[in-house]
């Protein structure tokens, strides 16, 4: 029996951005119950639930690949979708015909009922009500990027390495996706940035700049020895959950780049490097470098440069709704690197830019028990955050020398 594929799968799809006005093209089967927003009134994060305006039918389920270990949950909880919730599951088509799963013959039913699907040759984004990850934190990124518009809940069950990210337990995987296909569970919000990377925006001149052009570069409205042109070729637009990371690379000079906030420059970064992250990136490359976690409810963008060659840069946080742009300087010895989330990596070159905001599709993730209770629980769990060992409290408080009789 052949296995169901997806409709046009091998039709070739580019990446494409996404707009807060772009209409759905098909109707969501779950809703969000967010409280709304005003100058009086700080939103309950208890009130961030999960509600079903239709029972899930189509589930998607990420494995780690190359993970042996994984091989007998992922058997587990197909089998348990596809036959006792009667549900469609949804897999990479490399996961499907993983040599392991082939040569199993009681589990040969089950893979023939699954549908393939091959990332960036098939869209799935509008077919799929529930995503369930079996792995590490990687598993989640990797969903996310599967989702550059809207993006379904996520459930992650912790059978990676550190597992930050993934709050759920394998043990009771039963017990754990029946409570979430009835409904009423608590999510995060985990905000995503919306990046692109603009080529030859950005021009050196040798000619002498207007009085005009004068004028906007000593107020910081235009980068140093640059001028205005053609607003350039979008060659990447990408919905990332973690961080934008730009790096010298392979270059033995610092990096020195250009940090714009809403067309207006801030700083110049000199050193290996600056990234960029979401609150939920605060605890990955961010963290290492030295900035703050910031739990993922707070709408903000952090800033944290890498081994800056100054005493006083600290990392900072700024609101969410700027729009931030990093350029080369131009004197500026050599090109940088950008990554998103770890992917993509790409020479960026003097006349290039990179353009940041925060997305208007966060990335609904499912909590295990409140979106408090999970976070300092992966802080105390996979961090260590302040785990000391605890003073001994004396016998007998006189024998303190700073107690007075």
């Amino acid at each position: 029996m052949e296995r169901r594929r997806l409709p046009g799968q091998h039709e070739h799809l580019e990446p494409s951005g996404s707009s807060c006005d772009t209409a759905e093209s098909s109707p969501k089967r779950f809703a969000l119950q967010v409280a709304s927003w005003s100058a009086v009134h700080i939103q309950d994060p208890a009130s961030q639930r999960l509600t079903w305006n239709k029972p899930p039918v189509n589930v998607l389920v990420i494995r780690k690949i190359r993970d042996e270990s994984l091989v007998e949950p992922f058997k587990q909880l197909c089998g348990f979708l596809v036959e006792e919730k009667q549900m469609m599951v949804y897999v990479e088509r490399r996961v499907a015909d993983d040599v392991t799963l082939s040569k199993d013959e009681a589990f040969g039913s089950i893979r023939n009922q699954l549908c393939t699907f091959r990332e960036g040759y098939d869209d799935i984004s509008d077919c799929i009500d529930l995503i369930i990850c079996l792995g590490g934190d990687g598993t989640l990124l990797y969903a996310s990027s599967l989702f550059q518009g809207s993006v379904p809940p996520v459930m992650a069950f912790h059978l990676g390495s550190l597992g930050f990210l993934t709050p759920f337990k394998f043990e009771s995987y039963k017990t754990e996706v029946a409570k979430v296909l009835e409904g009423n569970a608590a999510i995060t919000l985990r905000s995503r940035l919306k990046v692109k990377v603009v080529k030859d925006m950005l021009q050196r001149t040798g000619q002498q700049p207007t009085c005009r052009e004068t004028q906007q570069e000593h107020n910081g409205l235009l980068p140093h020895g640059h001028t205005n042109s053609e607003a350039g070729k979008v060659t990447l637009q990408l919905q990332v959950l973690n961080e934008v990371v730009v790096d010298r690379g392979p270059s033995s000079y610092l990096s020195n780049v250009d940090l714009y906030l809403d067309g207006r420059l801030i700083t110049s970064v000199q050193g290996d490097g600056v990234i960029v992250s979401t609150p939920t990136g605060s605890t990955a490359y961010a963290a290492a470098a030295g900035a703050s976690m910031i739990h993922p409810n707070v709408p903000a963008i952090m800033v944290t440069p890498i081994c800056p060659h100054s005493l006083s840069f600290r990392p900072i946080v700024v609101p969410a709704g700027v729009e931030l742009m990093i350029a080369l300087s131009p004197d500026a010895r050599n090109n940088v690197w950008v990554s998103f989330d770890g992917r993509r990596r790409q020479e960026i070159q003097h006349g290039d830019c990179i353009k940041i905001t925060t997305s208007c599709y966060p990335v609904p993730s499912i909590c295990c028990h409140d979106l408090v209770y999970d976070w300092f629980e992966s802080l105390a769990q996979c961090l260590h955050w302040n785990v000391r060992k605890r003073q001994a409290r004396l016998a007998d408080v006189s024998d303190s020398s700073d107690t007075e009789n």
